[in-house]
């Protein structure tokens, strides 16, 4: 890996803590193992496309991933060609995710313009899983605002049978095959549906028809459970629902409108959205924030930006929010929080609290103590390998918690 260590350290209890000296880069390798873990790809092919790159070179790290993007794409055609379905459907999963993992620091490139050119082909590769599924996954397209948001019901064969169905919200960059890996492969091996969608501000909303967040997520989810229970593929008596990263703020704030829910899982919880934004704001300027002084906290921000690195993520992440300035943008971070809603919540709801959670600390246990309703908070220790935000190295015991969670609930239900 360029000037990385050939054999990982260690920094105490756990398993070994670094595939990379970056943080980001290091963090984002273990989602594309833990991804592997769940039938995404295969550990060996992530691990080798990992030894390629050069520690925090962002460019090195798009060709990388564009490269086995493209090597599994070609696979995926060729088993096409030889009628192999079912390496067909693997290739091209773990081409779309490769592809969308070529974009991850996009904004750190020499060009960011090759943005809008590879997460096309990640769709068309993850739109190739759809069409060669044998009639198991469909699209099902959500009614939103005049328009439609991009669904997919993912069934476990093609005979039509109700079953429950796991609802899947994304967080602020998530792809649909990083879903794959978080609950929508527990789901098909148990005989469940899973449905995944892009919801405004993600992935094609933004990329391709630039519509961006919005914080009342109830105008996003009642649509989908309407469109869902209407269905007789679905049962509507048994819908599961699970948010990860950001839709740890996301779900919960749907679920305080939203009540036909069995029970529904948090990854992990977030109170306030605001609190990763602030926390690296140093006091003055939280102050200037908070004082309500546009210009001046534009000028300070400004200054900020003199550092080429800052101000290209500072763009990324302003960039779903759909604002001009820096201080609208923090502004409207500010209305994602849960604190006047929260008591709204009466669906079942386990809340993963990992060790090390570096976006939100203190976030999954604030909600858990806000709740008034039946809760779970799930602890993921280091000492497992399961540290960090929505821990990527833990997804299997994540998995197996989250499913004997659903289980439990539905075995409640009175028919």
């Amino acid at each position: 890996m360029g000037e990385a260590p050939t054999t990982l350290g260690h920094t105490g209890a756990g398993i070994p803590q670094r595939f990379f000296e970056d943080p980001d880069f290091d963090f984002e390798a273990r989602l594309a193992l833990g991804l592997a873990a769940q039938g995404v790809g295969d550990v060996g092919q992530v691990l080798a496309t990992l030894a390629a790159i050069e520690d925090g070179s962002a460019d090195g790290w798009f060709r990388a991933w564009r490269a086995r993007a493209e090597r599994l794409s070609t696979e995926a055609e060729a088993s096409v060609a030889r009628r192999q379905a079912e390496r067909a459907r693997w290739a091209f999963l773990a081409a779309s995710e490769a592809y969308s993992r070529a974009l991850v620091f996009t904004t750190g490139m020499a060009d960011p313009r090759v943005l809008a050119p590879t997460f096309s082909l990640h769709r068309k590769c993850w739109d190739a899983v759809v069409d060669h599924s044998q009639g198991c996954f469909t699209r099902v397209d959500i009614p939103y605002e005049g328009g439609a948001l991009p669904g997919y019901l993912l069934r476990p064969d093609a005979t039509g049978t109700a079953r429950p169905t796991l609802v899947l919200t994304n967080g602020s960059d998530g792809s649909l095959t990083a879903l794959w890996g978080s609950g929508v492969s527990g789901a098909l091996r148990r005989g469940f549906n899973a449905f995944v969608y892009d919801g405004p501000g993600q992935q094609s909303m933004l990329f391709e028809k630039g519509i961006p967040f919005r914080p009342d997520w109830e105008a996003v989810l009642v649509p989908v459970v309407d469109t869902l229970v209407a269905r007789p593929d679905v049962d509507a008596q048994a819908l599961l629902a699970y948010g990860i990263s950001q839709a740890g703020f996301w779900l919960p704030r749907a679920l305080a409108f939203e009540h036909r829910f069995v029970a529904a899982v948090a990854d992990p919880g977030v109170m306030d959205v605001s609190t990763s934004w602030t926390s690296n704001l140093p006091p003055e300027l939280v102050a200037l924030l908070r004082s309500g002084d546009r210009e001046a906290f534009n000028a300070a921000m400004r200054d900020a930006e003199a550092d080429p690195v800052l101000e290209r993520v500072l763009a990324f992440r302003s960039r779903p929010y759909g604002m001009r300035t820096p201080f609208d943008t923090f502004t409207e971070v500010s209305r994602y929080h849960l604190r006047d809603v929260v008591d709204r919540i009466s669906t079942p709801l386990l809340i993963t609290d990992p060790d090390d959670e570096q976006f939100w600390p203190g976030q999954s246990q604030a909600l858990y103590h806000a709740l008034p309703g039946e809760k779970v908070l799930a602890r993921f220790v280091r000492e497992d390998g399961a540290q960090f935000h929505c821990q990527p190295l833990g997804r299997t015991q994540t998995d197996v918690r989250m499913f004997d969670f659903f289980a439990e609930h539905l075995s409640r239900r009175v028919h």
